[in-house]
């Protein structure tokens, strides 16, 4: 027993008292040489140098010492020990040599680089109605006629959520991502144009590249997103809409004052190509899983076909075309809001550009912050789909105060702006969330894809038919109650169908 419990410096080979011990273990090792060779490894790697420490637990059963305190002094403990210590000091050393690296978790990389597509896209985009007096100036239309670009816009989202998939499924989603946003720059080159089919073109340009976001963005953060917070990230993603296009509301009028339009549409070209670089170092990671290759996909992207593939994607779960109609009215809604706004503000309101941006901003600031408190409420709640029909009822209220309020004090404009802004725009986050939730795992992007491209239908039509009943009103009131209208029956009619339950 006192053989058994004796002590030697770290490094060195047992004494000869043990030798009964070392013979039931001769199992472990064949020699004293052997135990010397490890003995001697432990002290090279610097294992409790300079201190007193146990024999080996393994060798020495008997009332062993505690793991953390003995030494590596046979074979059987090398490999795990040895291995772990080895790991220790190589991260240690560079963290000496300043060369510590940190990774992101999984869900942190997809949000951080989907959140940056979805703010820089948004921040192009927005950059076009907000630009619209300017543009259709420029062009020779009437001022409603804004209302055609944004329906371009559509046009193009729709063609790429129809034939898109193939495309997302060979090169996987970040690099279809980057395939956007280099579509969005080149649109914006041939918007800043002064013929108007070459500014239509690129606004079609425009709609292709935003089209990705949804269902790419859905496909990695469905794989990479905590189930308890999944509401929440894809309200946090979502927010970069309306926060590239606060950005938008605050910097493009000063930079249009300052620069003049052409210069800041390449200013604005030119910050989505950066992007498109800075999320390179995502794609490697994110892209490891990607659907089947299909190298057919540049054909598959002009088959009319897809369309028809859509409508029977979304019968995959019994709500979806319940969410999907709820969807396309508030795409509508949403759509209006963001196509006329601004040029509202100006010919109706008599407000400058300048100002009408900072009535933008408003919108879109209060947009971000509703999308991130909505998508963390239905995270509480757990009815998303509920959440969702009383925010329909909500936007039908905030419009029609926002009309009500034409006449009123600037205070109270803003109020009314920051509530539509807050309802009409904060459904998104929710809504995929929703989507993805109920989709079967292998079609969550086909069904976000479908979903989006009839809510894109609906991005359409609402600006088409908001411009024409402007035309025949002579003004923007009967328009804004049309759509309030549209949105409070969707509502009362998914709150009869009890869909949310």
């Amino acid at each position: 027993m006192a053989a058994s419990s004796s002590i030697e410096p770290a490094g060195q080979h047992a004494p000869s008292g043990v030798e009964p011990r070392v013979s039931q273990a001769d199992r472990h090792f064949s020699n004293a040489s052997r135990s010397k060779r490890s003995c001697g490894k432990a002290a090279d790697f610097g294992i409790l140098s300079a201190t007193l420490a146990a024999a080996c637990i393994w060798c020495r059963p008997v009332n062993p010492w505690p793991v953390s305190t003995a030494p590596v002094h046979c074979w059987k403990t090398e490999p795990t020990r040895l291995r772990r210590l080895r790991g220790r000091q190589r991260d240690k050393s560079r963290q000496r040599g300043g060369r510590a690296e940190l990774k992101l978790p999984l869900w942190g990389s997809a949000l951080s680089a989907t959140l940056l597509v979805q703010v820089v896209s948004s921040f192009a985009s927005a950059a076009i109605p907000l630009l619209g007096p300017i543009f259709t100036q420029r062009w020779g239309l009437p001022p409603e006629s804004i209302g055609y670009v944004s329906a371009v816009v559509s046009i193009g989202i729709c063609w790429c959520l129809a034939c898109g998939g193939p495309m997302l499924d060979h090169h996987g989603p970040v690099r279809t991502l980057q395939f956007g946003l280099a579509s969005i720059g080149l649109g914006m080159v041939f918007l800043a144009q002064p013929v108007a089919v070459i500014g239509l073109l690129g606004a079609l340009l425009v709609g292709l590249g935003l089209a990705p976001n949804n269902p790419a963005g859905s496909k990695l953060l469905m794989s990479a997103a905590p189930a308890r917070h999944r509401n929440l990230i894809f309200s946090i993603r979502q927010a970069g809409v309306p926060l590239g296009g606060a950005i938008a509301g605050v910097s493009v009028a000063p930079a249009v004052v300052a620069l003049g339009l052409a210069p800041t549409i390449w200013l604005i070209a030119v910050i989505v190509i950066l992007s498109l670089l800075a999320v390179q170092p995502f794609q490697k990671r994110l892209d490891s899983e990607k659907g089947p290759m299909n190298r057919a996909w540049p054909r598959n992207f002009l088959s009319p076909s897809a369309l028809l593939r859509s409508a029977k994607v979304i019968r995959s779960h019994p709500s979806l075309p319940l969410i999907t109609g709820i969807g396309v009215s508030f795409s509508i809604a949403q759509a209006s809001v963001q196509a006329f706004t601004a040029t509202y503000l100006v010919t109706q309101l008599g407000k400058d550009l300048t100002e009408a941006g900072y009535f933008v901003a408003v919108l879109l600031a209060g947009s971000t912050v509703s999308r991130i408190f909505l998508g963390w409420l239905a995270d509480r709640w757990g009815r998303g789909l509920l959440l969702l029909c009383l925010l329909s009822l909500g936007t039908s209220a905030a419009l029609v105060l926002l009309v009500w309020s034409a006449a009123a004090p600037s205070w109270i404009v803003y109020v009314s702006v920051a509530l539509v802004g807050a309802t009409s725009l904060g459904w998104n986050g929710i809504y995929m969330a929703e989507l993805a939730r109920l989709s079967p795992p292998a079609l969550i992007g086909d069904v976000t894809s479908a979903a989006n491209l009839f809510g894109f239908a609906g991005s359409v039509c609402g600006p088409l038919l908001f411009a024409l009943v402007v035309r025949q009103s002579g003004g923007f009131d009967w328009p804004y109650l049309l759509v309030a209208g549209q949105l409070a029956a969707c509502g009362i009619f998914s709150l009869s169908r009890r869909g949310w339950r």
